[in-house]
């Protein structure tokens, strides 16, 4: 076991504690529950591993964790680095499982974005849940992300949505669960810098023109006025004022 200097253990804790915080705030896990991690090798998803492993160490609760790692056919993962990450996930006493799989299936007919792949990798991991017999899929979605995707669905979709930390699909069969919904991501990469974790991303194709880049810097603008910035955007859609909302579709 790695013995970490008091000041980068204090901040293990307080990442750990966050990470409790949005589980039991949310009730995301129940005792004795399986649950399935979507692992990108990215530090998002290191950390959320590392999170909910180390919340079994020092609380009365019971529930097994299970990792599956996407390996696109067209971005593939090094030998190195999959060991690397076997490794990684072994430490945490976490099976991780490997799947092979296009990036651009020939469903997209061609086209690709951002909410192409993301449902792409959604239903992979749907399925491999539902072979395994799990109901509950988590996620390294942050505070960031989370935030980031409610102004982008503002901005540009016209609508007032959001990136829930619980999730229920086809009538509650499934779930897809955000511990880290109140952990930010400066806190996240902190985390696995302290871990040394052995953090990789397989290639993006639009990661130079997302539109999450134009949303990340404007919030990152407005938190230099108000630190508070991302708790607030976090909290408004728990804290809607119907009487200054309309009430008919425009």
């Amino acid at each position: 076991m790695t013995i970490f200097p008091p000041a980068l253990r204090n901040r293990l804790e307080v990442f750990s504690k966050k990470v409790g915080r949005g589980v039991h705030r949310f009730n995301m896990i129940e005792n004795g529950e399986r649950v399935l991690l979507g692992v990108s090798g990215g530090k998002d998803s290191l950390a959320l591993a590392w999170g909910l492993s180390a919340r079994l160490s020092r609380l009365p609760v019971r529930y097994s964790l299970e990792g599956l790692f996407i390996n696109w056919v067209e971005h593939p993962v090094t030998d190195a680095a999959w060991q690397r990450l076997l490794t990684w996930f072994d430490s945490l006493a976490i099976p991780l499982r490997r799947a092979d799989a296009h990036m651009f299936p020939p469903s997209f007919g061609g086209r690709f974005d951002c909410y192409l792949c993301s449902r792409n990798k959604r239903r992979i991991l749907f399925n491999e849940a539902g072979r395994l017999g799990i109901r509950t899929i988590a996620l390294g979605h942050h505070l960031d992300d989370i935030i980031e995707t409610t102004l982008m669905n503002l901005f540009f979709h016209g609508e007032i949505s959001t990136m829930m930390p619980v999730q229920e699909f086809f009538k509650g069969k499934l779930r897809i669960i955000r511990p880290l919904c109140e952990v930010k991501e400066k806190e996240v990469a902190r985390a696995v810098k302290i871990l040394g974790a052995p953090v990789f991303s397989a290639d993006c194709p639009r990661k130079a023109v997302n539109r999450r880049i134009v949303i990340k810097e404007m919030v990152n603008k407005l938190a230099k006025t108000n630190k508070q910035v991302r708790e607030n955007i976090f909290k408004a859609p728990w804290r809607i004022k119907k009487d200054y909302l309309p009430g008919e579709k425009f």
